[in-house]
This record gives structure tokens, C-alpha cells and sequence, in this order.
């Protein structure tokens, strides 16, 4: 039994070692065709212009749902100042919600956000947006620390 045993043990250890072999190897040399992509898409004067246009369309959007989540609060008469929605940037806003009001927008709502209030805006939509600043007015109103 022991012999069985030690030789599991060194087919594991074994096993272990190569494995590590491997991911070390992906992760020290990734694969170059990102690379061959991007140089492509800036290499080519059309499709370089499609590309900025993609990124007008993506910050233009996430600029828009900042504004949007600032009203729905605003208009909900959400307690605190939200001004500091709109005068963030970034795919990432901070919500200014306490630890406790983060886990009840988790737990209640299925709002997932960092514990630090730290929300992604590109999961704002319009469709969501009213579920969203709902659930922020209620954290807000209802969780204090």
C-alpha cells in the first residue's frame, strides 16, 4: 500500500513539474497573432479609422451612461452629490457606497460591484439603468454604517 502510495506521489510531483513547464512557457512568450492584429489594424489607413471610430462609439457610450445613471439618481432625489459620475472617465466608475451597501446591491439585486463601490460602467445600458439607480436609491436610503 505505502509503495503504491509513494509512486502516486512521484507521478503527481512529476506531473506538477511539467505542468508548470508548460504554463510558464505560455505566459513568458504569449502568442504573437495580437500582435500580427494590431499591426494590421494600424498599418492600414481604413481600417485605423474604423478602429478610432469603434473607440468614439465605446467612450461616447460609457460617457453617456454616466450621465444617464447621474440623472435616474438625481431624478430619484438619491441623498448625496452624484456630480462625481460624470466627472470620472474611464470604463470604471466609484460609486462613493459604503462596504454594506455594496453587498446589499449584490445580495438584493444582483448588482456586482467591488466592495470598494468600484462599478463598471460598460455594464450600464439603457435597459438597465432604471433597475440600476432603483437599487443604488435603496442601498443608499436604507444601508448606513
Amino acid at each position: 500500500m505505502s509503495v503504491c502510495l509513494a509512486h502516486l506521489l512521484t507521478e503527481l510531483t512529476s506531473g506538477l513539474f511539467q505542468l508548470t513547464i508548460v504554463v510558464r512557457g505560455n505566459y513568458s512568450n504569449p502568442p504573437a497573432h495580437g500582435a500580427r492584429i494590431v499591426s494590421a489594424v494600424l498599418n492600414d489607413p481604413t481600417l485605423t479609422e474604423q478602429w478610432k471610430g469603434h473607440i468614439q462609439t465605446m467612450s461616447g457610450r460609457m460617457k453617456a451612461m454616466r450621465g444617464l445613471l447621474r440623472e435616474k439618481l438625481e431624478a430619484l432625489k438619491t441623498p448625496g452629490s452624484w456630480k462625481h459620475l460624470t466627472d470620472q472617465i474611464g470604463m470604471f466608475a466609484y460609486t462613493g457606497l459604503t462596504v454594506k451597501q455594496c453587498q446589499f446591491l449584490i445580495d438584493r439585486h444582483h448588482i456586482y460591484l467591488l466592495k470598494s463601490g468600484r462599478i463598471n460602467v460598460c455594464g450600464i445600458s439603457p435597459k438597465n439603468v432604471d433597475h440600476v439607480s432603483k437599487a443604488i436609491y435603496e442601498a443608499v436610503t436604507t444601508i448606513q454604517e
